[in-house]
């Protein structure tokens, strides 16, 4: 533990100038003291890896957020008394049950079958905008793309899927978030009660579900147990927000890793064979999700210091991951790496559940970005983050690349060359 000086506050991190150079911010708070009370957050703030992934797994801090729904705002208690309900925010036993129910789907068997599916997803989305030599892998690449695959899982028709896409951003924004005003938080309830109403209508739809599907899994679930109907729309919900919020992230902070680093980029080209190990690396050098919370069960020591029956912890696993004790050289790409072990995906019984799936669809869309968009590069202006301390992600990515041309014999692009 450090005690040089007393640390600046997290919220500083929502600042749009400290976003650009976040980890040096995080390095600063790491040396000034990797454990100390944010007076202005009113919780305990971790660094270090080592805090951070002891935190995480400690059974005498709890993962529930709203422990008393009757404090909450009138305007978010809502959206709070749903998200209780979600294994993310959940205790053992009803964490364990949860997990248990939805883990099915998610095995790496069970999504190690998606990858045509996910392959023949980002080729379609190539095919359409190489022949145009620019895009915003954002909007183009990485928000499409996850969407489409969880809501596949989901069996969501495809006209339903932007809608909910759309109420995802208002929710994501109060997880992210405290300092929303009432409006913010109201819109937050609401688009969280309108995704319920939509999933319960397509979950419980009476034509029958595509095989392999959540879908298919949640209804057979429903029928044989007595299972909370309300308490698996709140998982699905969940599933949905997750499954393509941080996903997105990670691709457009993957991409924009590369596009600053070249050598990497190229290294990649030259051997694709690395892509997996560069997808851990990459979640590691810029998480999508940066904290998570916990909350003390009762009065505790934690690294040197008492911890208050109920205090809250913030867990930044943004600096952990880079913390130098556990990764040499943090701040550089380093596909080769070996010894710690990353928290992006969480750490302890509260693992990211669809971890397996966001690891396949970075590794499909690096090398797809990589291999067929030649000469790609930034577009020259400078990329804007999220407005967030919970998660981290950009609004846009604009790049350039040699567009390709039009093979009149197949109908199909060809690599321009140059």
């Amino acid at each position: 533990m450090r005690t040089h000086s007393s640390p600046a506050s997290l919220l500083l991190a929502m600042r749009p100038r400290t976003q650009e150079r976040l980890y040096d911010f995080y390095d600063e708070l790491r040396r000034a003291d990797d454990l100390f009370w944010d007076r202005r957050l009113d919780a305990w703030v971790a660094t270090s890896h080592a805090v951070v992934s002891s935190a995480a797994g400690d059974p005498r801090l709890s993962s529930v957020r709203y422990p008393d729904i009757e404090s909450v705002s009138e305007e978010l208690r809502p959206l709070a008394q749903v998200l209780s309900r979600q294994m993310l925010y959940s205790d053992a036993p009803d964490h364990s049950r949860l997990r248990a129910l939805l883990s099915r789907a998610f095995t790496p068997k069970a999504v190690a079958v998606l990858r045509d599916h996910i392959c023949g997803a980002v080729e379609r989305i190539i095919m359409e905008i190489a022949p145009t030599g620019r895009m915003d892998i954002v909007a183009d690449l990485a928000r499409p793309l996850p969407l489409t695959i969880i809501c596949d899982l989901l069996d969501v028709p495809e006209e339903d899927r932007l809608t909910l896409s759309s109420w995802s951003d208002p929710i994501a924004a109060a997880i992210g978030s405290s300092r929303l005003d009432a409006d913010e938080r109201r819109a937050a309830s609401q688009s969280m009660a309108h995704m319920l109403a939509c999933l319960r209508t397509l979950l419980t739809r009476h034509d029958a579900p595509a095989p392999h599907t959540l879908r298919a899994l949640l209804t057979k679930q429903a029928k044989d147990t007595d299972q909370d109907f309300d308490e698996l729309l709140a998982n699905c919900a969940l599933l949905l927000i997750a499954g393509h919020e941080t996903t997105t992230h990670f691709i457009g902070n993957a991409a924009l890793a590369l596009l600053r680093n070249p050598a990497a980029a190229d290294q990649l080209r030259r051997r694709p064979d690395l892509i997996p190990a560069a997808v851990e690396e990459l979640l590691r050098y810029d998480s999508p999700v940066q904290l998570m919370l916990r909350r003390a069960r009762h009065r505790l020591e934690l690294a040197g210091r008492t911890i208050d029956a109920g205090q809250v912890l913030l867990l930044v696993c943004g600096a952990a991951n880079r913390d130098p004790d556990a990764f040499p050289n943090p701040d550089e790409l380093d596909f080769h790496r070996s010894g710690g072990r990353h928290v992006a995906f969480g750490y302890g019984p509260h693992f990211c559940l669809g971890a397996a799936l966001a690891r396949l669809q970075g590794a499909v869309v690096l090398e797809a970005v990589l291999t067929r968009l030649p000469h790609l590069r930034l577009d020259g202006s400078s990329p804007q983050w999220q407005r967030s301390i919970n998660f981290r992600g950009l609004t846009g990515l604009d790049v350039t690349f040699t567009p390709a041309v039009t093979d009149h014999n197949s109908g199909e692009p060809a690599t321009a060359s140059s």
